[in-house]
């Protein structure tokens, strides 16, 4: 009987912290961070390199005296180039052409880094430019970019579409497990007032399931993440070699919940085998010649 109040509240006092560690994980804005402070400072000497008297640039550039027919060969032949290098590549000028941020991201939201960019900073200082902005949950073909070929663009709002499936997933098994868990728990407590051990191994049985949401919540979190970094054009969606990026505490907040909330339905389901079942000391009673003794 000890036992089995034990891992009763023991599984109960573990879904309440999973619930606390998922909240805080959803509120938050460290699922993904960026640094690119290296990429900063390489840039800055590649520019600093490229105002220089003895720096030589060579770019292709079309012949200034040619036919017609070797003009149309050469634009045809730097149309592909050009196509080429917004699928796969770029150089390290198109790379520095381009502004990399300091970034960290939420479920909800997006934010630029406190201290790791002064110019930054003082642009959010002076209201110039907003340090975070919403993360948009429906379709908008604003954001992708003009001036591309068709096949470029075709590609790249199938991948919006994707990417859209995978953001709304991970929110809603994420709001969904932490309904079940919390519905769970209120019928442990239930349970272990009344003494129901149904009831018990129910709000188990709802932890384990809230826990599974929450597996295919982080799941498809981390393949979304891994979809925008190898989404092409690669030099509007890749990021380059030297900016630092990785999962934030709150993807581990959120995958430690997930631990305990496996834990707590283990326990929860548990504990009614364990407890013993209440004995009377009244004999059962027999009918005897048509009465009951």
């Amino acid at each position: 009987m000890a036992a089995g109040r034990l891992l009763l509240y023991a599984g109960l006092s573990m879904a309440l912290c999973a619930l606390g560690m998922l909240a805080v994980a959803i509120c938050s804005d460290y699922w993904y961070q960026t640094d690119a402070r290296r990429y900063r400072d390489r840039c800055k000497n590649f520019i600093n390199r490229s105002n220089h008297p003895g720096f030589i640039y060579t770019s292709n550039n079309l012949p200034l005296r040619a036919s017609r027919a070797r003009l149309d060969r050469w634009e045809q032949k730097l149309l592909l180039t050009r196509n080429r290098r917004q699928l796969f590549a770029m150089s390290a000028a198109d790379e520095c052409g381009r502004m990399y941020n300091s970034t960290n991201t939420g479920l909800w939201r997006k934010c630029h880094q406190f201290g790791f960019d002064q110019d930054i900073a003082e642009f959010i200082a002076k209201g110039v430019i907003a340090r975070c902005t919403p993360i948009k949950y429906h379709y908008s073909s604003t954001t992708i970019p003009k001036n591309l070929s068709y096949n470029i663009t075709k590609t790249i709002r199938q991948d919006e579409w994707h990417s859209l499936h995978l953001r709304r997933m991970t929110a809603g098994f994420m709001g969904m497990a932490v309904a079940i868990i919390l519905f769970g728990w209120i019928i442990g407590i239930l349970g272990c007032c009344w003494d129901r051990g149904l009831m018990q191994y129910v709000a188990g049985l709802l932890f384990l399931m809230g826990g599974t949401f929450c597996i295919i919540s982080l799941c498809t979190c981390v393949a979304g993440i891994n979809f925008e970094l190898s989404r092409y054009p690669r030099y509007l969606y890749g990021l380059p070699d030297d900016i630092i990026h990785g999962y934030g505490w709150s993807m581990f907040c959120a995958w430690g919940g997930l631990g305990l909330t496996l834990i707590a339905g283990f326990f929860c389901t548990l504990a009614p085998s364990v407890q013993t079942v209440p004995r009377t000391s009244c004999p059962k009673s027999r009918p005897e010649n048509g009465t009951v003794c």
